[in-house]
């Protein structure tokens, strides 16, 4: 009951974050939350340079005045919407040049974490259960590697699994920038939808990684796993593994609703005799346990010839069981570690990998980071060295080729061997990317 011209004196006290949240109340307070000569006054004292007291005063008074004369010819929201945009610039400016140097061993950005707390990056899980109602998860646990970022996210009262439908997984990022630095939970926020899947029989339709006494860890998606109690078949937590290679791109882009679509590649031409095939690739792998780092290799100067394509694929070997001098170690047993708000684990034989495949130029050509489980293989050692039993682990992706992982274990050192390590890419893959024909 309140008249409009009461409502806009008060709305024009508020800042652009409230403006926003009380926007959301009602159709007549969007309206009115959306009053141009308002949102001018707010754009004019954000965006002009910085001048003495009595100019910025006098300088604010005469472009609303003269930007008044203009409000007419301007759309409701006009000035709400390019204040917005313009922040919204701002900030991935600042972002972009924080992911723009290059790390030479990895060939990605290596600033990720200054990077997301400029832009208050975060994610969230939304789990939908059959009545179309939402539960939103907002607190997580982040482990940041060289190469990716893991997040965990669990709670003592989880949805039960079997009224479960659908599990949503957003980056969630400030609508405004909050001047402190600090991301603002209760502001408005965009999200972007990275994945969606459906939890629909999902112990008979996913992978399992991996068990412990307590949780078993299914792989939804190489991105995603979630751990379920074993005597109650209920959600434990929740894990997601994002490759930094893009993640800005995923976690922002895209919206509500519709998932980020990468760019096409633009093809390269590769100059070099045909024979000699791919040449001076560089391979970063990183083994990990969500906090603890097992292995971060860089192996370099990685090539194929012509010979080595079979079955549609080209393969790539970066350590050979021969070749003893280029076995790695990996001390200590593998294992990944979670933790609710009651107890914590480790699932043995199982850990997160990171894969970064760079060409000649330094750009990715594949990444991903994944959680993985060894098995023990039936294969006979027949090395002299160094005797044991070998396990093996095997990553696919359908469109862009497989890693292949042999490991050793000596009793007497404790510690595993890396004596094979290859990758497979798709022959369909570097057709689109050179325009060649293996």
């Amino acid at each position: 009951s309140m008249p409009s011209e009461m409502l806009m004196k008060i709305f024009s006290y508020l800042d652009a974050e409230s403006l926003l949240s009380i926007g959301c109340m009602n159709k007549r307070f969007y309206d009115l939350a959306s009053d141009n000569g308002i949102w001018l006054k707010i754009y004019s004292m954000c965006f002009h340079p910085k001048r003495t007291r009595w100019k910025m005063k006098s300088r604010q008074t005469g472009t609303i005045s003269s930007g008044c004369a203009a409000l007419c010819d301007r759309k409701p929201g006009y000035w709400k919407k390019k204040y917005i945009f313009k922040q919204i610039a701002a900030v991935k400016t600042k972002v972009m040049r924080l992911v723009k140097p290059v790390d030479p061993c990895s060939g990605l950005p290596y600033k990720n974490k200054e990077a997301m707390k400029v832009s208050g990056l975060s994610w969230i899980i939304v789990l939908k259960d059959k009545n179309s109602k939402e539960r939103v998860m907002e607190k997580a646990n982040l482990s940041f590697n060289h190469t990716s970022v893991t997040i965990l996210w669990y709670s003592t009262d989880l949805p039960c699994l079997d009224v479960l439908s659908t599990l949503k997984l957003y980056g969630v990022m400030p609508l405004l920038p909050d001047r402190s630095g600090a991301p603002s939970k209760n502001g408005p926020r965009l999200r972007s939808l990275i994945a969606e899947y459906h939890l629909a029989n999902l112990t008979e339709s996913s992978v399992v990684i991996g068990a412990d006494k307590l949780v078993q860890l299914f792989s939804l998606n190489p991105e995603l796993s979630v751990g379920l109690w074993k005597e109650k078949n209920e959600i434990a937590f929740v894990m997601a593994s994002l490759h930094y290679y893009q993640l800005f791109e995923r976690s922002t882009l895209g919206s509500a609703t519709v998932q980020y679509a990468l760019p096409p590649n633009k093809r390269e031409l590769d100059d070099v005799d045909p024979e000699y095939g791919l040449h001076d690739y560089l391979l970063h792998v990183d083994m990990h346990g969500r906090s603890c780092d097992y292995l971060c290799g860089v192996f370099r100067g990685r090539f194929c010839r012509e010979g080595d394509v079979a079955n549609g694929y080209l393969r790539l070997t970066v350590v050979s069981l021969e070749d003893e001098t280029k076995h790695v170690p990996l001390p200590g047993t593998l294992s990944l570690s979670w933790e609710t708000d009651v107890f914590k684990g480790n699932i043995e034989d199982c850990y997160v990998m990171d894969v970064t495949f760079l060409n000649e130029t330094g750009y990715p050509l594949w990444h991903f980071s994944t959680p993985v489980r060894m098995e023990l293989s039936s294969k006979a050692s027949c090395l002299y060295d160094y005797r044991g039993p070998i396990y093996t682990t095997d990553c696919a992706d359908a469109e862009k080729g497989k890693v292949s992982v042999e490991l050793m274990w000596l009793e007497t050192t404790k510690e595993y061997i890396i004596v094979s390590l290859v990758l497979y890419l798709s022959t369909k893959k570097i057709n689109d990317w050179y325009g060649t024909n293996y």
